[in-house]
């Protein structure tokens, strides 16, 4: 089955963009994911196609419009999940990446200006997502960060089946330090328990060491992870909680 990407941008010659090249764009030419990005400025109707407007209230910056949009992701359709790329988007996480990836596909909305008309939201089954607390000129370098994310859990995109399973937020640490030849550099060498052969001390040494610096870079993954293997609720399961009571 071919993961299929629809993005819906005012430039859509930005994609596949990085993704046409690597390990992505072998999968790309090979079938193993489509992208077909469409500008949404063609579903305007008004002589000028404008797809903004003023802020209701007065503000600076213009809006992105509700019926220009939605008109865009209507003829797209909902088969597949249809996100939006937005600062105010619940944060992307790993779990959410695999389910995607899982799936037949997404589509993709990329914001601009000042964001979009909140009634789009309201009309139409659409899922608000962001990739950090930070802002970006528009959605589109998000929904590549996205993309990748996916398209590199597709089977047969990865070269290797286990080499994605140990890396940071798979297991909700930050993955362990990784060395490589030559054995000794600068000075520095690679930890003996490295070059010791037993499996067994390595795959201990390298959990001691995602646990350590997961607590030490990352205390919120680390507050997580710590709360669901003790039993207490996760983020997640604390929302869900929320939203039924």
């Amino acid at each position: 089955m071919t993961f299929a990407a629809t993005i819906l941008t005012l430039y859509p010659d930005m994609f596949p963009g990085p993704l046409g090249h690597s390990l992505a764009g072998r999968a790309l030419a090979e079938g193993l994911w489509s992208c077909d990005a469409r500008n949404f400025r063609n579903f305007a109707t008004d002589k000028h196609r404008t797809v903004d407007d003023t802020p209701a209230g007065g503000g600076a910056g213009m809006v992105l419009k509700a019926d220009v949009l939605a008109a865009a992701c209507d003829a797209v359709g909902y088969g597949r999940p249809m996100l939006a790329m937005t600062p105010r988007g619940r944060p992307l996480t790993q779990a959410r990446v695999r389910e995607l990836a899982a799936g037949p596909g997404v589509s993709i909305l990329c914001g601009r200006f000042e964001g979009f008309d909140e009634r789009l939201f309201d009309a139409r089954p659409i899922e608000q997502v962001s990739i950090g607390d930070y802002v970006l000129s528009g959605g589109e370098m998000a929904a590549l960060v996205l993309l990748d994310a996916c398209i590199r859990l597709i089977p047969g995109v990865m070269g290797a089946t286990l080499s994605g399973e140990d890396e940071s937020f798979e297991t909700g640490l930050l993955e362990y330090p990784q060395y490589t030849r030559p054995v000794e550099w600068e000075g520095r060498t690679i930890p003996e328990v490295l070059r010791s052969g037993d499996h067994a001390r390595i795959a201990a040494w390298r959990k001691q060491q995602a646990a350590a610096d997961t607590r030490l870079r990352r205390p919120d993954l680390w507050e997580r992870h710590d709360g669901v293997r003790v039993g207490t609720p996760s983020g997640a399961q604390r929302r869900e909680q929320d939203e039924t009571t």
